[in-house]
């Protein structure tokens, strides 16, 4: 039983050494993903090229919307037309089936729109989400270059928050805190007129959908 209890104190002890040891040889630095990402000139960049496309989609859409406008006052005047008295039986039977088919080419008029709005929608967001992915992977490997040339072992990211919702990192002196010379090297090579302070939200809002009904 001795030499059972020697072996796991000798084994703790062990284990607690190699522990501390690969602890002491860590060397942790900090960044701000979030500064980095809104700081980037690609993502100024990419941001105005959504803005424009946004604005293309929502050129389109107006235009649509317009057409259908003035279909229905098309239709709301064939149907007023078909209810005169003062013109023949015949006459009135031929606008209200103008009327009628007027009123087909609305409804597909509206189903259009609102196919065309769900998928410009879907378009802003995936464009939105490869611009991300395609900056953050940029953005991640700067960091991870300027962290193995000054000899750190791993870096955390100051803006991460927990699946509660709390900050991942609780506190850092900042003494190794790598933003400004990441963001510095990112930004070495940017056009002057991107250069400018990050906005505050890089994805357009959208805007587009609008009742058709």
């Amino acid at each position: 039983m001795k030499n059972v209890l020697r072996v796991l104190i000798l084994t703790f002890a062990v284990m607690a050494w190699f522990g501390s040891s690969a602890l002491a040889q860590q060397k942790i630095a900090t960044v701000d993903m979030r500064k980095l990402f809104d700081g980037y000139w690609k993502t100024k960049q990419a941001e105005a090229a959504l803005n424009d496309r946004k604005a293309e989609l929502d050129k389109e859409d107006h235009s649509f919307l317009d057409n259908l406008h003035k279909d229905r006052d098309a239709y709301q005047k064939l149907l007023d037309s078909a209810n005169d008295q003062a013109i023949s039986a015949d006459e009135r039977d031929k606008r209200k089936e103008a009327a009628a088919d007027k009123y087909t080419e609305i409804q597909n008029s509206q189903a259009t729109i609102v196919q065309f709005e769900r998928q410009a929608q879907a378009t802003l967001a995936e464009q939105t989400q490869r611009m991300r992915s395609s900056i953050i992977s940029e953005i991640t490997a700067v960091v991870s270059t300027r962290a193995k040339a000054t000899g750190y072992t791993m870096v955390l990211d100051l803006a991460g928050q927990s699946v509660n919702q709390t900050p991942v990192v609780l506190y850092t002196d900042g003494q190794n805190d790598l933003t400004a010379a990441v963001l510095a090297q990112l930004n070495a090579g940017a056009p002057i007129d991107l250069t400018a302070p990050a906005t505050n939200s890089v994805v357009p809002p959208l805007t587009i959908s609008t009742n058709v009904q």
